[in-house]
């Protein structure tokens, strides 16, 4: 090359490249985090959501119960409440099963709604429940079911599962 032309060195190239790498890679770590974090946080508020959906509909059919049956249930029957309404006569009962997920360990729980034993109206309530003895259970004493629920949407992280205990009185028989 004569020296009247003008061009890049091949230090300069390289000096280019490496700094070009750098910016990519800070790139491509933050797109990472930025994907990691929202992941975890998707998990989280499902497994918040599936927990505080499950507390509400038991606690709200359990203060209605004028019967609680938690103890000694054989699976899948969770938790058996029953009452009659005072203006109708109706006798209404609610069942709550944990479901198998088919390929996981954890559970699906359902609520199984009759009055009168008519026809049963099912309903879906959680999933990703965790059936393991101490993360998900009822035990109704001296007047006071206490429920204990954990749902866990993803093992890869803490946050991505949730534990509630909620005490619940159910109305005088």
């Amino acid at each position: 090359m004569k020296k009247s032309e003008s061009g890049f060195t091949l230090i300069e190239v390289l000096v280019a490249i490496v700094i070009t790498a750098l910016i990519a890679f800070g790139g491509v770590a933050t797109a990472t985090q930025i994907i990691s974090v929202n992941a975890k946080s998707n998990a989280h508020m499902t497994a918040v959501n599936e927990v505080q959906n499950a507390g509400y509909w038991i606690s709200r059919d359990t203060q209605m119960a004028q019967s609680v049956t938690a103890d000694g249930l054989t699976p899948p029957e969770f938790l058996i409440l029953s009452w009659t309404e005072d203006s109708s006569g109706d006798n209404y009962q609610v069942v709550y099963t944990l479901e198998d997920i088919p390929g996981s360990a954890l559970k699906k729980l359902h609520r199984d709604h009759s009055i009168n034993g008519g026809a049963n109206e099912l309903t879906l309530v959680a999933q990703y429940i965790d059936p393991a003895s101490e993360k998900t259970k009822s035990e109704f004493t001296n007047g006071v079911l206490t429920l204990t629920i954990t749902a866990t949407v993803s093992t890869a992280s803490p946050s991505g599962s949730q534990t509630r205990v909620y005490r619940v009185v159910p109305r005088p028989s």
